[in-house]
């Protein structure tokens, strides 16, 4: 099935978020008194909402997206390669217009499709959100409030679920299956838990996204295994 998927026409795609203020103290008092009954739920008794916060950045109400990067493979020469583009603001509207503008005018060709791992429970619901929250229309790719799976199958494509194979009880990460697939990690650098703390505190946007580029070219890597095709040369790599 994935070998009728024309890979150049695949749009890979992935999100770094941090959460929306550096400190828990920081929050404006009503957001303190909902993080601690969110948090409740996942942090040990004798923890406080405030030792969790650096967690915030996951969940779309309490955080922010910092870097979309975007990723095509084409044709040079007659050799693959992969062309990537970031959008990284600390202004998230900004990021978010930029993003909205460049996918609607992709879109624009009937056969483009989303690829992100665990893109379905992460990355397309949080931009859908993030877009609401600033008061940006959503892509018609990722309005998919009520859809269901069947109807997005097509659309938006998701290497943890096509790994899944059904098994509804198993995650696995993209460095794990990078391992497995024998593909260079993306994780040479920093990881996701490192996020926050490289852009709060070291204020290093920059560094964030070569990161998120890393994993969008992991991530086009991995769709080329599942194809049963070649992975890329480094030399492949093009960032714009």
């Amino acid at each position: 099935m994935l070998n009728q998927i024309n890979v150049e026409s695949v749009l890979f795609i992935d999100i770094e978020t941090a959460p929306q203020f550096p400190k828990f103290e920081e929050m404006p008092e009503k957001f303190q008194k909902l993080w601690d009954k969110k948090s409740a739920y996942f942090r040990d008794k004798e923890q406080l909402p405030s030792e969790v916060y650096d967690r915030a950045g996951i969940y779309s109400e309490f955080g922010k997206i910092i870097c979309i990067s975007v990723g095509t493979i084409y044709q040079k020469k007659g050799e693959p390669k992969l062309r990537v583009k970031s959008y990284a603001n600390h202004d998230e509207k900004k990021l978010l217009y930029e993003f909205v503008n460049m996918l609607e005018n992709y879109s624009k060709n009937s056969a483009i499709k989303l690829c992100a791992h665990n893109g379905l429970e992460f990355d397309y619901p949080y931009i859908a959100r993030r877009c609401l929250i600033n008061g940006i229309s959503i892509p018609k790719i990722l309005d998919i409030a009520g859809a269901k799976p069947w109807d997005v199958k097509d659309t938006l494509l998701d290497t943890l679920q096509l790994w899944k194979f059904g098994d509804y009880k198993h995650f696995t990460s993209l460095e794990l299956l990078c391992a497995v697939f024998d593909i260079p990690t993306p994780k040479d650098d920093i990881d996701g838990s490192e996020v926050a703390g490289v852009y709060w505190i070291e204020n290093d946007l920059d560094r964030i996204s070569k990161y998120c580029e890393k994993d969008v070219f992991a991530l086009s890597q991995l769709f080329l295994r599942y194809q049963g095709k070649p992975i890329l040369d480094q030399e492949a790599f093009e960032s714009v």
